[in-house]
């Protein structure tokens, strides 16, 4: 699985460079991938200390709390993980001077190829016809810019304004359109929580329905028959339910326009504080869904890779 992966990624980036000119920042970025061949047997963090002979010991402790470093494609962040000869160790030296902070945007993961974040509630992810306020995708571009002007950002994927959790972005167009191309693959894994009103006549189903949006509305509709809507799947499983609430843990085999939302409460149960699809309350003051796992393969190193981002305090069962 891994290696046919790995070829199908291979031959995707062939086709992409036969078809276009290599972007200038794929370049810039794998100028700060470092690779090293270990040649006898070693630890981890002595190995970096005599190799990295410019950087401080803090430095290389911090480049692996950040998971900046991998050992034969893996991540690494163990100080003894044992070294042995044929090992091939990748250092990310991308510039993390800049420090970030921001009320509704935290990083969860970024090399020189990829950045994800949990973004909260109340941000886009990206600007829209009808929306040009600040957005996460806004945010970041800022922040990589000033690590380097020469930094750049692409959009992956969307979530909701009222849906927090895991965005990613890729930092060069070409990682941009593997992880695309891929995003629907068995290997690529997403799932959200969602609270819900009532009760669940199932503890865990598959719900299959086309979906169509009306362009005045903006509003998604659901049918169980194929009306012509596109087709979308999702599956969720009930963890647990108090005071006529259920907690569900959701994955999607597909990414359409509101999907959960739609498709929750098509089968009667819509995600609390989603007036727009037919919620009756608001008991947690905010729609009740949260992305909370990404996993891929990483399109330049082939490393499954997840990000994840804590379930908010405020949709736990109490």
């Amino acid at each position: 699985m891994y290696n046919a992966r790995r070829a199908s990624m291979q031959h995707a980036t062939q086709r992409a460079a036969n078809n276009r000119p290599e972007p200038q920042r794929t370049n810039y970025a794998r100028e700060r991938l470092t690779e090293f061949r270990i040649d006898k047997e070693d630890t981890l963090m002595a190995y970096l200390i005599v190799k990295m002979g410019s950087m401080s010991r803090n430095s290389i402790k911090n480049l692996l709390t950040k998971r900046r470093i991998s050992v034969n494609g893996q991540i690494e962040s163990k100080y003894d993980f044992p070294l042995h000869p044929g090992d091939i160790v990748k250092l990310d030296s991308t510039n993390t001077k800049y420090r970030f902070s921001h009320p509704k945007i935290s990083i969860i993961y970024e090399d020189s190829y990829l950045l994800a974040i949990n973004k909260d509630v109340g941000i886009l992810s990206v600007s829209t016809p009808r929306h040009e306020e600040s957005t996460a995708y806004k945010v970041m571009l800022n922040y990589v810019k000033k690590q380097n002007m020469q930094n750049n950002l692409f959009v992956v994927h969307r979530i909701d304004r009222e849906t927090s959790g895991v965005l990613l972005f890729a930092k060069d167009p070409e990682t941009q359109m593997l992880l695309k191309e891929h995003w629907h693959d068995e290997s690529h894994q997403r799932f959200y929580y969602a609270l819900v009103e009532g009760v669940m006549e199932k503890n865990e189903d598959t719900i299959i329905s086309w979906l169509t949006e009306n362009q005045k509305s903006l509003k998604v509709h659901s049918s169980f028959s194929d009306d012509g809507g596109a087709k979308a799947i999702t599956s969720y499983k009930m963890i647990g339910n108090k005071d006529g609430l259920s907690l569900l843990k959701v994955n999607i085999k597909t990414g359409r326009k509101n999907q959960i939302r739609v498709q929750l409460s098509a089968i009667g149960h819509p995600i609390v504080g989603d007036r727009k699809y037919g919620a009756h309350s608001s008991p947690i003051g905010r729609l009740g869904l949260h992305a909370a796992m990404l996993g891929i393969i990483h399109p330049q190193t082939g490393e499954h890779i997840q990000f994840e981002a804590p379930i908010p305090k405020c949709m736990h069962l109490k």
